[in-house]
């Protein structure tokens, strides 16, 4: 009899995607469902950059190098050395959406086997990743006590074994918001540059910080050996659909062997980096008004959630997501039954469990991560919907703790 692979199996669900054909479902009904269970931002994509795409001359369309075109790697570089990240041209090799750029630092860095050490809760495709590179996930708990920050580094070395090769954490933090320090940073690459590890630091939220200075990992001294940067046009941009990412790393022999993985894919997507291109060539000045917006959305949705008895919600200091704790008995059979048996108006709401944020297993039962990636009308409607589910819920338990 026919299988699958153990990895086919063992592949798991999306956190944030696994509950849509309830959503389908209920807008076949005719109920309006308020998303706020993905990432996918609502700002308007920069017009610049789609009339680069939209105005191009093609004749051909080509395979691009392989590291990516040549002027986008230039303009990338030039981005970064406007953050204060000392890179060149050749640092970078353009992927196909920072998942790409995961996919081939996991395959650079590990070795089926290996274990890689993150802080949880995390954004929920890395366990995706670790099980297709044949990766295991070792976790380190952030609490929603105060705020999911960096856990003590002592809680890292301890979980360091004869078969870690790496840390991995995402700046400013997908789910949690955290935004980590520069000190906590420099204490996690002095760990590995003591242990040998390298620092795979995910900073696709960078233009997102509310509260501090934003630090990259490449921005410490001793960066160069150690840290691999994973980055995506997506969030930045507004431009989910683009796909174009970036790896970055100054350690010679890992881009090499990245470049080597790049060749089997022949060459990272060619319309979407005209676009990338154009976008990367926008004043600083382009991202106040959308951080501006975010960080309004984020206040008027904590505002809202610290208002619901029973509800545990920290402020975020970055990215576009908010964790909260629910008086619920279980998070993934509320977001379930909100879009199965519950409406408010004819609305409803739809939300990511966040036992897909965890490694742990029976964290995060009763958590869920909140994207306030819609405009703030529609936050008011689906934090109504959201305060009269849980009223109505039948699992409502006394508080978020119980």
């Amino acid at each position: 009899m026919l299988q699958v692979s153990e990895r086919g199996r063992a592949m798991p669900l999306s956190p944030y995607r696994k509950l849509t054909p309830y959503a389908d479902a209920a807008k076949q009904r005719g109920v309006q469902v308020y998303h706020l269970n993905i990432g996918q931002p609502d700002i308007e994509t920069p017009p610049a950059a789609v009339a680069a795409v939209q105005q191009a001359h093609i004749g051909v369309l080509e395979y691009s190098p392989t590291a990516g075109r040549p002027s986008y790697r230039r303009k990338l570089a030039a981005y970064y050395q406007r953050a204060g990240i000392a890179v060149q041209p050749d640092d970078i090799l353009v992927t196909a959406g920072g998942s790409e750029a995961i996919l081939f630092a996991l395959l650079c860095c590990l070795n089926p086997g290996d274990e890689l050490i993150v802080p949880e809760p995390f954004y929920g495709a890395y366990t995706a990743f670790a099980v297709a590179t044949g990766v295991r996930i070792v976790p380190v708990a952030a609490t929603i006590d105060n705020g999911y920050a960096l856990p003590p580094i002592a809680a890292f070395e301890e979980k360091i074994g004869p078969r870690t090769r790496a840390l991995l954490v995402c700046n400013p933090n997908n789910p949690t918001g955290y935004v980590y320090t520069r000190a906590e940073l420099q204490a996690l690459l002095d760990l590995c540059r003591h242990h040998h590890l390298y620092l795979l630091s995910d900073e696709a939220y960078r233009e997102f910080c509310y509260a501090g200075e934003y630090v990259s990992a490449l921005h410490l001294p001793g960066a160069a050996e150690h840290v691999v940067l994973l980055d995506t046009i997506s969030k930045r941009y507004s431009a989910c659909g683009a796909r174009i990412g970036a790896l970055v790393t100054q350690n010679p022999a890992l881009q090499a062997a990245a470049f080597r993985f790049a060749q089997m894919r022949v060459s990272p997507p060619g319309l979407a980096q005209l676009l990338a291109e154009a976008a990367a060539e926008l004043p600083d000045s382009y991202f106040d008004h959308a951080k501006a917006e975010y960080q309004a959305r984020r206040d008027r949705m904590v505002a809202r959630l610290q208002a619901m008895p029973g509800v545990q919600c920290p402020v975020p200091g970055g990215a576009f997501y908010i964790m909260a704790r629910l008086p619920v008995d279980n998070a993934e059979r509320f977001a379930q039954w909100l879009l199965e048996e519950f409406q408010h108006q004819g609305h409803t709401v739809m939300i990511s469990p966040a036992a897909g944020f965890y490694a742990t297993p029976g964290a995060g039962h009763n958590e869920v991560r909140l994207a306030y990636v819609i405009n703030q009308p529609a936050i008011d409607a689906a934090m109504i919907c959201l305060a009269e589910g849980l009223r109505q819920y039948p699992g409502r338990t006394a508080a978020a703790g119980a």
